[in-house]
């Protein structure tokens, strides 16, 4: 497969200047964003031919994905600032619309509601999706920005439909905030996947009765399932099978009249370059994504970040010592390394830096993003012995030698280091209560420092919609933490984390937790 070559090193370089860790929200956008395939990846990718529905469909998951945005995105009035991409397609009020017939919403917010969490909204993973098949699926490296606010009721309708005039869909994309020029850039960008199913559409597409096709899936394109400038060639060529340019009802043929709104001028620049089209795409498809309700506030452009730690936490013991746990660290757009050496110290509270231990690295430890374009690589701590819990851990930082006579690159945040705080910590204490069924009720413990002036101390599900609960002083203890514990019921099961309010800030614990293996002591 052949990708467009953007200038996407500039994007890369410049990664998260603002950004210090831990900074939970942003690093699962991060993740999101950048974490596409291979290890460490959210799984929200789909291979470019595959359909949820199943390979004989003749569709694919990324038309839908990128069509459930823009539809989304197609809600916004520049006028009064409402509607945009607020995820609320996922209604089924807006789903049962004429402006949006078909089962592609339903289907794409299959996946979407599998990534989403406290962290991610529904708007941010319908937007990263799109994002994701594009540049996986050959097209370019878009501009993604994250903070999208989910809607809480349906927009007002306004997606444009294919019967209408070229003056209403001219209108139409210009209350979105788009020209002319831009609507017809837009539509051949959209159109470069997927195609018009007889289901939807059947006065349009008629029964293909094409074993492989089963959904009869009338093609915009013949690379249907790649993102290319074939929708622009072939149109200009005049070989185009588009059945919104040559369907047998010239009323419905909208692409007809909006390709040849300026008299193909544009239709043929994108045809007759394909880098052309792949910027022309990449800053329309970016203007789409962002084009949210009058108020929301946008993160800038998330960028990888170069050295990133995952799953890092400290925990509390029985006996009154802490563990650290060092999880993965991520290192952006390097090759593979085998004479690399990745090593991580831990200091702890006196200032003191304990002695450097070597990270792990096996060969399925790879992840890749925008079809390969850029690859991380990951490292595992080992297990650490248990720490005494009033040196405790201040810090830790990662030291990398690539093995070939380079000075060694020390990664710590411009001299910061990476800090922990052991305020709060899960406890490794939590246990469940009936080991004989499943899913199980079980204790959630957490241990506080003794002296902490928090005003509130809280358990959170990762996912959505969010559920809380609040732990109850149970055990006073006689070292540096005292227990707090909070029952979690079989209907609440799933992965829970810890936060806590202190001087007007509240403050997440890293680490995700869920059910207890342990039996509770009798």
């Amino acid at each position: 497969m052949t990708f467009f070559k953007l200038q996407a090193l500039s994007l890369i370089s410049s990664a998260a200047a603002r950004y210090a860790w831990p900074d939970p929200k942003y690093e699962a956008i991060e993740q999101l964003r950048w974490d596409q395939r291979g290890y460490g990846s959210t799984a929200l990718f789909t291979p470019c031919d595959t359909f949820i529905g199943g390979t004989q469909t003749g569709r694919s998951n990324s038309a839908d994905w990128v069509r459930a945005a823009y539809h989304d995105a197609a809600t916004y009035n520049a006028e009064d600032g409402t509607g945009g991409l607020d995820a609320s397609i996922r209604f089924e009020e807006e789903q049962q619309r004429a402006e949006n017939v078909g089962t592609g919403f339903a289907n794409t917010f299959f996946f979407v509601n599998l990534i989403a969490n406290r962290y991610v909204t529904y708007a941010d993973g319908l937007a990263a999706a799109a994002t994701i098949m594009i540049e996986n699926c050959g097209g370019p490296v878009i501009d993604y920005r994250g903070g999208r606010v989910d809607a809480t009721e349906p927009n007002k309708p306004g997606v444009p439909e294919p019967q209408q005039s070229l003056e209403e869909h001219v209108a139409s994309f210009k209350k979105q905030g788009f020209n002319k020029t831009e609507m017809i850039g837009l539509v051949a960008c959209g159109h470069s996947f997927g195609g018009v199913q007889h289901s939807s559409f059947p006065d349009l597409v008629p029964e293909l009765n094409d074993p492989a096709n089963t959904e009869s899936n009338a093609r915009f394109d013949t690379t249907f399932r790649v993102f290319d400038n074939a929708v622009a060639t072939e149109y200009i060529k005049g070989t185009t099978q588009n059945p919104l340019v040559v369907g047998s009802n010239d009323t419905l043929n909208s692409d007809k009249r909006i390709f040849g709104s300026d008299g193909n001028a544009t239709m043929a620049a994108l045809a007759a370059d394909p880098e052309h089209f792949a910027r022309t795409c990449a800053t329309l498809i970016a203007k789409m994504l962002d084009t949210v309700p009058r108020g929301v506030r946008l993160t800038d452009v998330i960028t990888p970040i170069p050295v990133k730690p995952y799953d890092v936490q400290i925990s509390y013991n029985a006996n009154g010592t802490l563990n650290f746990i060092g999880g993965n660290v991520r290192l952006w757009n390097v090759a593979e390394n085998p004479n690399r050496v990745v090593r991580g110290v831990v200091t702890d509270k006196n200032g003191v830096a304990l002695k450097p231990v070597v990270l792990s690295h096996s060969s399925f430890q790879i992840g890749t993003a925008a079809g390969e374009r850029f690859t991380s690589t990951w490292y595992t701590w080992p297990t650490l012995p248990a720490m005494d819990a009033a040196a405790s851990i201040a810090k830790f930082h990662y030291e990398i030698d690539e093995g070939d006579g380079t000075p060694v690159r020390v990664a710590d945040q411009d001299g910061l280091g990476f800090p922990m705080r052991d305020d709060v910590l899960f406890s490794e204490t939590s246990c469940n209560y009936d080991s004989t069924g499943f899913p199980r009720p079980w204790r959630f413990d957490v241990a506080v420092r003794k002296g902490l002036n928090a005003s509130r101390i809280f358990l959170q599900t990762y996912s959505l919609p969010t559920l809380t609960l609040e732990p109850m002083l149970r055990e006073v203890g006689s070292g540096s933490y005292d227990l707090w514990s909070a029952d979690v019921l079989p209907e609440n099961d799933g992965i829970w984390t810890v936060s806590y309010q202190i001087e007007g800030m509240t403050i997440d614990v890293p680490g995700k937790h869920r059910i207890m293996l342990i039996d509770c002591p009798a």
